[in-house]
């Protein structure tokens, strides 16, 4: 084993040379590294294993290993170790890997590390370590990460940050932190004992103004997600999730209602394209934006009109056969398929 000499000091924040100094000297103690390689067989053994609550809802514990491994390693060795056990387990189970998800698993080994290692380790710590990986993580690191993997390995398909999937972040939050301090507070004096930390306290129990917290925490964390949801869906089109089969059945639906509400705006074969559709976090109304086009006659006696009303926005746009008519809003209640608002601008 590893002689090395190190400093055995406690820091209030990682914000200091020496912190990372320490941190990077893990690297050179041959105990941290076999102590890396059992937290990285440890990690990717218990991806497999989950402790279930409720139908669809149960609790991975793979974090507790990681955890472990941050606060006794720190922040340099368990970004490394993020690295193998994502590979590592991407191998075992067969996986196609995707290399950016690495970035979820490295954010929370960071994360980790920066508010347990080399730390005097109280359930405030605990609370914020597991608050920042379910927020920052979880929903908005992994919600980009996710849409790139659906656009790249699902043949362009869209993810869409689900509700039900923020709900289980939010309110696993606080269970999680309870059992993460449960088992920090058991597994911390084996590790002083062991010289792999360095903090003798082992009062590492909730009181009243961290329970608090964590109340506090959750109704913050709510309401961040809640802004970004709003955000997300006031600029993110609808219309990317869909399918050709739901991309054909919405444009011909629009262009019903287009002919419902102006039976004149087309005497020859037209089409209707939607470019957009917002629906508010929650609200149960959708918003349309529609080119409405006239077909060239020809086309519209072949078989090539059927695939017109599979296009897009910019394909339709560029198309020869069709010709621009109008500029269409159209407000739907989507219970009801009651139109609230129609707005047709011809163009000029």
């Amino acid at each position: 084993m590893s002689t090395l000499q190190k400093s055995t000091k406690l820091y209030k924040t990682p914000f200091s040379v020496a912190y990372w100094r320490d941190a990077a000297a893990e690297l050179k103690d041959t105990k941290m590294l076999v102590f890396a390689a059992l937290m990285i067989a440890l990690r990717v053994a218990l991806k497999l294993v989950a402790i279930p609550l409720a139908p669809n809802l149960k609790i991975n514990t793979a974090f507790l290993a990681n955890a472990l491994g941050a606060m006794v390693y720190g922040p340099v060795v368990a970004s490394l170790s993020a690295i193998v056990s994502d590979v590592l387990g991407v191998l075992i189970t067969g996986d196609t890997y995707f290399p950016p998800f690495v970035l979820t698993e490295i954010a929370g080994s960071l994360i980790f590390a920066l508010f347990l290692y080399r730390a005097r380790i109280t359930p405030t710590r605990v609370m914020l370590s597991r608050f920042c990986i379910c927020l920052f993580v979880n929903i908005l690191l992994q919600t980009p990460i996710m849409m790139l993997y659906y656009q790249v390995m699902m043949g362009g398909k869209s993810y869409v940050l689900t509700i039900p999937g923020i709900i289980k972040n939010l309110f696993m939050f606080p269970i999680e932190s309870v059992v993460l301090t449960i088992f920090l507070a058991f597994i911390q004096p084996i590790t002083y004992r062991m010289k792999l930390t360095y903090n003798p306290d082992k009062s590492l129990r909730f009181d009243k103004k961290q329970l608090g917290l964590l109340a506090a925490l959750f109704i913050f964390g709510s309401g961040c997600v809640a802004g970004y949801l709003s955000y997300h869906y006031q600029t993110t089109s609808i219309t990317t999730g869909y399918t050709t089969a739901e991309r054909v059945e919405k444009n011909q639906e629009m262009y019903d209602i287009i002919l419902t509400q102006e039976p004149d705006a087309a005497d020859d074969p037209a089409v209707a394209i939607i470019d957009a559709a917002y629906k508010p976090f929650l609200g149960k109304d959708t918003t349309y934006q529609i080119s409405f086009y006239a077909v060239d006659p020809a086309v519209a006696e072949t078989e090539e009109m059927d695939g017109l009303w599979e296009l897009k926005k910019t394909p339709a746009s560029q198309h020869e056969a069709l010709t621009k008519l109008a500029d269409v809003e159209i407000v739907e209640n989507n219970d009801t398929g009651e139109v609230l608002e129609f707005t047709y601008e011809p163009v000029a």
